[in-house]
């Protein structure tokens, strides 16, 4: 059956919630897969009227456990079907949906908790149930907990899910048209869900987003970008963030489309090829990765398969260089790349595979060059762009005329404005209801409708939206000259000798970096220059390596103002990692701790003036 498409113009109905719109579609989809999870070996489908059976049921729980409109109700799990249902279930109940990322300490729950002060939570397992159990102490509105885990509770408030349908299951002859009540009575305007930031720095704040904020960024999306109910997406990014609960899951059932979940991200290769996805989304850290596996992947291969990549390579860049200016491609150069794709990218192809139509990016800045090396391939990433304050997303590229570089014009019903110091507004449908518990932070960051993104951008001629960088990462040199670490950051590890970046320079007179090399990248080096270091440590000491990494950053920064240009390198032997406290968990660096952590090593490159 066909999907329901949504409306025009990027405005829901003024009644349509999230969980209206899933009931709708239940109805319309009953045995179609909804999602698909890995379940003793293999992917098992879960159809539409399971799913929906599933929400009722867990709806009827919360009901029964006296969840009033407004309560606010914990997920703390990694992405997994039994998510998207409790999301769904916990809304149809008139509460507000709290997603935490599984990586939280129970200190850092403990801090959300007493801001939002929640009366229950729902976890994956039981190591996550312990820790609600230990905050439940000193959080008193935390009256149950519902575990996905099959196990013994540690607490009397912990129940099982299975537990929890079988009695919803039980009880929805009495409660259920209750129920429907509550779910039909749901406005467009009232909240659905309370997402605390991750933040780079201070305090996370919680972003109240209302069914209208979602379900209008829905269909605004889904006017640009083609998904339809023939496709799967492979969810691998956390459902926690924004970006993934809303184009990896809310759009996803609008449009009709099935939801597979990666087991991890060490398993995202394998689940590829089994699950076959059309659609994925990934961020630019992703990305960065796969382009080096594949470059990597060309440079170890027999050198009669490696020259031969290496032309469908050249074929393939000057046929996308042609293609993004709108010129046709001459008949030679069209016989070549039928011929590249034929021996070369088809096989790169299938190891996606085999059926992917394309790729979105969201999160944080793609870098061009990754962008127009996946498209020299045949594979096209959308980048897209917002924030968790607008439901997310303002801008995005569009699949049949790319312009990498740039995240694309603004999505129907969306307004942008470029304030005078560059900084990016925006007003619509998409704008947060405010901050929780914060009226101050709120009025600042929404003036007269307006919300003040944080970030440096332009509009190009045609109306095409260009981020810089963050407003608070702006680097001022002690000449006064403003640097976006970003895009030099995104400009090094284009390199697939580079694994991460760092640009460092407030107040300094000139900008320095902390690079972390590709690791298989480090021990070809040595093994080529036949030096005595055998571990990473010793080799980002070696005088060789560094300065055989500086002679390719240099090489990288040609054609960058001098004032923009790093004049010193230093390499660690490590990376930055979220375990660590170096990033958030969409993998943006937490810049003041990365800068904290290595103030000596900063610092001394510094203490001499660099060579001229």
């Amino acid at each position: 059956m066909a999907a329901w498409h949504g409306l025009k113009k990027g405005s829901s109905s003024p009644v349509e919630t999230i969980p209206s719109r899933f009931f709708r579609q239940a109805e319309h989809l009953a045995q179609k897969p909804l999602f698909l999870a890995k379940r003793g070996g293999a992917y098992q489908a879960i159809t539409w009227r399971e799913a929906q059976e599933q929400v009722q049921d867990l709806s009827t729980f919360l009901m029964q456990h006296q969840i009033n409109v407004g309560d606010r109700i914990l997920i703390l799990s990694e992405n997994r079907p039994e998510w998207a249902i409790a999301d769904v279930a916990i809304q149809s109940a008139g509460a507000w949906s709290v997603p935490l990322y599984p990586s939280l300490t129970a200190e850092e729950i403990l801090g959300i908790c007493r801001d939002c002060q929640p009366v229950g939570g729902v976890v994956s397992t039981i190591d996550q149930a312990k820790k609600l159990v230990q905050v439940a102490r000193q959080v008193p509105s935390l009256q149950f907990l519902l575990v996905m885990e099959e196990g013994a509770g540690a607490s009397a408030i912990q129940i099982t899910w299975r537990e929890a349908l079988a009695q919803g299951r039980q009880l929805r002859p009495k409660l259920e048209s209750l129920l429907t009540h509550r779910r039909e009575q749901l406005r467009a305007e009232e909240t659905a869900t309370l997402i605390y930031t991750s933040g780079t720095t201070g305090e996370p704040k919680g972003v109240m987003l209302s069914h209208r904020n979602f379900l209008s960024n829905v269909d605004a999306c889904l006017e640009v970008i083609p998904i339809s109910a023939a496709d799967t997406h492979l969810s691998f990014l956390p459902l926690s963030h924004v970006f993934e609960r809303m184009a990896g899951w809310y759009l996803m059932f609008t449009a009709g489309a099935s939801v597979a979940y990666a087991e991890n991200m060490e398993t995202i290769p394998q689940n590829m090829a089994e699950v076959h996805p059309t659609v994925m989304l990934g961020v630019p850290r992703f990305f960065e990765k796969l382009s080096n596996k594949i470059t990597d992947g060309i440079r170890q291969a027999s050198p009669a398969k490696r020259r031969l990549a290496e032309w469908a390579l050249r074929i393939g860049q000057a046929s996308a260089a042609l293609r993004l200016a709108g010129t046709p491609l001459p008949l030679p150069l069209r016989l070549k790349r039928a011929m590249a794709d034929r021996l070369v990218f088809h096989t790169l192809k299938a190891k996606l595979g085999g059926r992917l139509r394309f790729f979105v990016s969201g999160g944080a800045p793609l870098s061009k060059s990754i962008g127009e090396f996946f498209y020299s391939l045949g594979v096209t990433i959308i980048e897209g762009y917002g924030l968790t304050e607008t439901s997310p997303v303002i801008a995005a590229n569009r699949l049949d005329c790319p312009r990498f570089g740039s995240v694309g014009p603004a999505i129907p019903g969306v307004e942008v404005w470029i304030a005078e110091d560059g900084e990016v507004l925006t007003r619509g449908p998409h704008i947060m209801q405010g901050y929780y518990n914060k009226p101050e932070a709120t009025a600042a960051a929404i003036v007269d409708g307006w919300f003040h993104t944080g970030d440096i951008g332009h509009l190009d001629q045609d109306g095409w939206l260009h981020i810089t960088d963050r407003k608070k990462d702006l680097i001022k040199t002690a000449g006064g000259k403003f640097v976006a670490p970003q895009k030099l950051e995104g400009l090094f590890v284009t390199d697939p000798a580079v694994s991460q970046a760092f640009v460092y320079g407030d107040k300094q007179p000139y900008c320095v970096a902390l690079i972390v090399p590709n690791a298989e990248q480090l021990l070809r080096v040595a093994r080529e220059r036949q030096l005595s270091g055998t571990t990473a440590k010793e080799l980002v000491n070696d005088p060789q390596v560094q300065q055989w990494y500086w002679e390719r950053i240099q090489a990288k920064q040609q054609g960058l103002a001098g004032f923009e240009q790093v004049k010193k390198i230093a390499l660690l032997d490590r990376e930055f990692t979220q375990a660590g406290g170096e990033l958030t968990p969409t993998l943006k660096a937490k810049r003041a701790i990365i800068a904290q952590r290595h103030e000596a090593l900063l610092r001394g490159l510094y203490a001499q003036p660099p060579a001229s």
